[in-house]
């Protein structure tokens, strides 16, 4: 007769069982986590942003009438008035804007006016998540539009 030590361990089928088991439930709970937006995918919404305005900008031009692009940062849009193309910006992406109170003796509102000189109302525009955070900054005088790195609150 054999007599069993008293070796204590576990047995490979039990380290296998634990080891499924820990796979399963990562493989379940991985995907419920919040994914941040990332430093290029925020530096793809400055541009994003960027171009939409500047293409409000050539059609005010091109047009010769007034076109208006929308701010809301309630829900985090911004709508162009010329072709109606919207940028939606995710919830860990802290979006406000500092706009003129008026522009061309009225009230403007929450949008940045072109005009069909070219001349905006200005504005500045600001995106940032943690460590990262842009200016878009809206000249008044020739309504050119520019990105400019900020420090991260």
């Amino acid at each position: 007769m054999s007599e069993r030590g008293t070796e204590s361990g576990f047995t490979l089928l039990e380290t296998v069982c634990v080891l499924a088991i820990i796979a399963m439930l990562a493989a379940i709970a991985l995907p419920a986590f919040p994914h941040g937006t990332s430093r290029t995918a925020l530096d793809a919404f400055a541009l994003k942003t960027a171009a939409l305005l500047k293409g409000d900008r050539l059609a005010a031009i091109r047009n010769g009438a007034v076109v208006q692009t929308k701010l809301s940062t309630v829900s985090g849009t911004i709508r162009s008035g010329a072709s109606g193309a919207e940028v939606q910006f995710p919830g860990d992406v802290t979006f406000s804007a500092v706009l003129a109170g008026q522009c061309g003796g009225h009230a403007s509102g929450a949008a940045i006016e072109f005009l069909p000189s070219g001349m905006s109302c200005g504005g500045t525009i600001f995106l940032s998540r943690p460590g990262t955070a842009y200016e878009i900054r809206i000249t008044w005088l020739t309504g050119g539009v520019e990105i400019v790195p900020a420090n991260a609150p």
